[in-house]
């Protein structure tokens, strides 16, 4: 049986570490990241109301 490379999985989770921190820099220097978030959010939580127990189907309200 082969031995862990620890050395090896280390240095991939520093480079994940640093490309996410990058990532974040760079979304934060774009504008307001907030701003599209909300928005998503909220149309995805829409969506989500139309399934509920005692609300009618979008499509059956026709």
């Amino acid at each position: 049986m082969a031995t862990p490379n620890y050395s090896y999985e280390k240095r991939q989770k520093e480079l994940a570490k640093k490309r996410k921190k990058e990532d974040k820099l760079k979304r934060k220097g774009e504008g307001k990241p907030d701003d599209e978030a909300a928005e998503d959010g909220v149309q995805g939580s829409d969506a989500a109301t139309d399934g509920q127990p005692g609300m009618p189907p979008a499509e059956s309200a026709s």
